[in-house]
Order: structure tokens, then sequence, then C-alpha cells
């Protein structure tokens, strides 16, 4: 892609104001606006279409397999499975408590381009993923006719996150809509506390879900109430389904916590109203389930399709601190600049270390922690290519490397976006590590 990206930033150097503005003229909805504007890359993200929804594809199939580790690799113990993780015995409880047997196909992988094909940086499960409704971004840049032109010229598309997303909620809710007939109203549900903080992100989502018709109502944990026949209510409104936006780990941190969940799984067991998704997610979204995909000792438990899967899909992964023992160790300090360092239950790029920013001081300090501790994954480097991106307040362009952020639904490939830096800018770990950090929409290319 880097040629039409070459292509976007010559006609934006050569006087096309119209395409050079484009993000900054797009007229989008206010609450994305007040969310995401200033975090937004001066221009899209550019893939091609067969080759990432060939990647989308292998997705679907590395969601089969981590789904099957409890069974295929412990004899169906989740308790072994969770222990193995690194996850505590009350954390792994929580989790299994809400489990249906049927993980919701629903995340968003992450994953850089190394100029030969896309490599997955981790899995995120569950519906507290961030970014699904980016393509409003999108609708918005069709909207700017420099910008329209240019998508013509070259066939430019788009998946919608948001609208497959919201078939999906229709679908879920539908156990609490007897008789059916009307819209399910929607409770998007943070942990006690985290509305402030995420509320702007939770309002823009808000605003994606209500351009596909639906009612969504925002709210914490602490503010849901059960009604005498079982059914959830937030702010007296009857909740057909709660879209989970917080984690295990934030109920766990909470002393009433616990006792919200059972109401929340009360009322899910009964079909009063549907949790979506289940916190059974988080079993599969732990980034070590990645690094018993490719540990040696569970070879054997893959086909040959799978292991060529696992390979084609995955970078070099460990868990750390769990059977690797002190040679595992060993081979992390030697290799400092090739690996980084992740919390297998984190998020946003916290307590991650980079190898190769680190010093040798730092970074054996950092693995002998996270070995003392258990629970995180040592990764492979993987090198991104870059592309040029121009910048409209400087005249200049420079290059940027990309983390592609894409999302599956139970219809498969639902889109992608991306975050970016420039290539000195470090590592991308997550914006909360690195405020220089922005966001794009992608455009795939015929």
């Amino acid at each position: 892609m880097r040629l039409l990206s070459r292509g976007y930033v010559d006609e934006c150097l050569n006087g096309n104001e119209g395409l050079r503005d484009a993000v900054a003229r797009a007229g989008l909805p206010p609450a994305f606006d007040t969310a995401w504007r200033r975090h937004l890359l001066p221009r899209p993200w550019f893939v091609r279409a067969a080759e990432i929804r060939a990647f989308a594809r292998d997705l679907e199939g590395l969601f089969e397999l981590l789904v099957s580790l409890p069974e295929r690799l412990f004899d169906g113990d989740h308790g072994r499975y969770a222990a193995e993780l690194g996850i505590a015995p009350r954390h792994a409880a929580l989790l299994r408590r809400s489990a249906d047997g049927s993980p919701a196909k629903l995340g968003r992988a992450d994953a850089y381009h190394d100029g030969g094909g896309y490599r997955l940086l981790e899995f995120n499960l569950g519906s507290e993923v961030g970014g699904l409704d980016m393509a409003v971004c999108n609708e918005a840049l069709l909207g700017v006719g420099e910008f329209a032109d240019f998508a013509a010229a070259h066939g430019l598309g788009h998946v919608d996150t948001a609208a497959l997303l919201a078939e999906d909620l229709r679908e879920r809710a539908r156990p609490a809509l007897p008789g059916g007939g009307r819209e399910p109203v929607i409770g998007l549900v943070e942990g006690n506390g985290a509305v402030g903080p995420y509320g702007r992100l939770m309002r823009a989502f808000q605003e994606a879900m209500a351009a596909q018709g639906l009612d969504l109502r925002i709210g914490e944990v602490g503010q849901l109430r059960t009604r005498a026949d079982g059914k959830l209510t937030l702010d007296g409104a009857p909740l057909d389904l709660v879209l989970r936006n917080f984690g295990a780990s934030q109920l766990l941190d909470d002393p009433a916590g616990p006792e919200v969940a059972e109401e929340l799984f009360r009322a899910h067991e009964a079909g009063r109203t549907v949790l979506f998704t289940s916190l059974e997610s988080g079993l599969y979204a732990h980034k070590n389930a990645l690094g018993l995909l490719s540990d040696p000792r569970w070879t054997g438990a893959f086909d040959a399709a799978e292991r060529a899967l696992v390979d084609r899909v995955l970078p070099w992964s460990r868990p750390l601190g769990g059977a690797g023992g002190a040679g595992l160790l060993d081979e992390c300090r030697e290799r400092r600049e090739q690996l980084i360092l992740k919390p297998g239950g984190g998020h946003g790029g916290l307590d991650t270390f980079v190898g190769w920013e680190c010093t040798d001081a730092e970074w054996r300090e950092a693995l002998d922690g996270a070995a003392g501790r258990g629970g995180y994954l040592v990764q492979e480097r993987v090198v991104p290519r870059s592309e040029p991106v121009h910048d409209p307040a400087s005249g200049t362009s420079d290059e940027w490397i990309a983390a592609l952020g894409v999302f599956l639904t139970s219809h498969g490939y639902a889109g992608a976006h991306a975050r970016a830096n420039r290539v000195d800018g470090g590592a991308i770990v997550g914006m909360s590590s690195n405020p220089d950090t922005r966001m794009a929409c992608v455009f795939s290319h015929p």
C-alpha cells in the first residue's frame, strides 16, 4: 500500500488542499468529534482488501484454537488452564461464573504488517474492546468532495463495524424480547467510577449505535437494579441487554462488585436481561493464551494445518514464569533487543516493557519481576513497514508505522482501524502510554 500512500501524499504536496485538509474538514458527529478529533491522523490508513480479509480468516481460525485450549491441553479442566495462564483462582472463578460454553466471537486483533504479511501482537476478545465506532470517520471523510474523488478513483472501500455489531446486538437481545416487535433497550455498562474517565468514548459509541437505530443507555454497574420479575433496570429503564464495558478485575477491585455480578448473571440465566459479552472472554483474551499456542511443549496438540496457521500469524511468544524455567529467562535476557514483555491480563500498554527501548539493567529487572509474579508474555519484536503521512501544519511528510486493529464479530471480518506513531516515536503499545499516538480509519484497496 506504500504506492497508494505515496500518491495520496504527493497530491497533498502538489496543492490539493481539499485532500490535504480532508480529515480536518470532515463533518464528524458531535460526540465522536469531542472524543477523537484531536487524536486523528491527518489521513486514513490503506490496506489491501484481499490481504486483510485473508488475515481475518486466519484470525477466525485462531479464535477457534484459543477457545479449544482448555479441552486440548488440560482435559477440559479450566482451573488448570487458568493457573497455567497465571490467572488467580478468585479471578478465574468469576470468569467461569458467566460461561455458557460458547464464547462470543467479538474482539479486536492488533497486528503489524512487516512487509510480508500481518503478524499478530495481541487478540483482545470481549465487548470492552475499543474502536468499534471508528467507521464513523470513514463515512465523514467520504463526505469531503476531494477525498470522495480520490476514493472513487482508487476503488477504496470500508466495512462499517458499528453496523455489523448492531446486527449482533439485536440477535443477542432476542431472548429477552418475547414476541419481538420492538428494538432492544441496551445498557452500555462500565465499572463503578469509570464513566468519568471513559464517558466521552462511551458517548461516541452511543452516538454510533443511535445512528444504527439502537437505544443505548450509559451507566455503571452500581446503578443497575433488579425488578421483581428479574429484569435489570438502569435509572428506571428496563434493559434487554447489558453491553459489558468492564472487566472482571474491575468487579473484583470493587467491594460491591461480586454482588452486582451475581445480579447480572441471574438476570442473564433467567433470560430477562442478556449479558453480552460474558466475562468468559477474558479466559481467551489473556495474552498468555497466545503463548500456549506457540509453546513447543504443546506442539503435539495441534495438527499440521493448525501449526501452520499459528506460525503464519503469530510471532515467537512464550509465557514467562511458568514451566519454561530458567532456560527461557536466560534466553530472554540475551535477546533484549528482539523482545517485548507484556502483562497477560493488561491493557493500554500499561506495565509493558519494550526490550529495545530498555537498558540491560532495566530489562533484567523487568524480566526478574515478571518471572516472579507470573502471568506475563514475552514476544518477539515485529518490525512494521512504514508509510508516508503528510502533516498539513508543517507542510512536510514523515514516515509513520501503524498497528492495525482488525475487528471480528459473528459475521467474520468486521472492519479495521489503525493506531499510528512516527517511526521514531517508539513501539505502539497504547494511547495511554504514548500521547503522540494517533488514530486513523482504514480504507481497503482492491
